[in-house]
């Protein structure tokens, strides 16, 4: 089992950044890929972004060029570097592991508790 802690979240002005952060323990050997989704009042839960072990990066379309998934694994820990936000990225960010990940579907086996961000217009 892996457990995932976000933090990082809170309110922001348009336009500006946030850094998101998940801290993973447990059976970290067994992640190949982790990542982050989002889920807004009165929307189905996305997909933001996710990397792999062996650097594979995919981004939405709604956040490219202003979201960057990172991944420190000295650390045990992914991040999301939120830059240039827009009220429409408010929503609960979610960190997530797929430990079967094999370079196809990103299908999530471990959810985190969730962070909030909400962003001002």
């Amino acid at each position: 089992q892996v457990q995932l802690v976000e933090s990082g979240g809170g309110l922001v002005q348009a336009g500006g950044s946030l850094r998101l952060s998940c801290a993973a323990s447990g059976s970290i050997f067994s992640i190949s890929a982790m990542g982050w989704f989002r889920q807004a009042p009165g929307k189905l839960r996305e997909l933001v972004a996710f990397t792999s072990s062996g650097g594979w990066l995919k981004y939405a379309d709604s956040v490219k060029g202003r979201f960057t998934i990172s991944r420190d694994n000295t650390k045990n820990t992914v991040y999301l570097q939120m830059n240039s936000l827009k009220p429409e990225d408010t929503a609960v960010y979610y960190c997530t592991a797929d430990p079967h990940y094999s370079g196809t579907n990103y299908i999530p086996q471990s959810w985190g508790q969730g962070t909030q961000v909400t962003v001002s217009s």
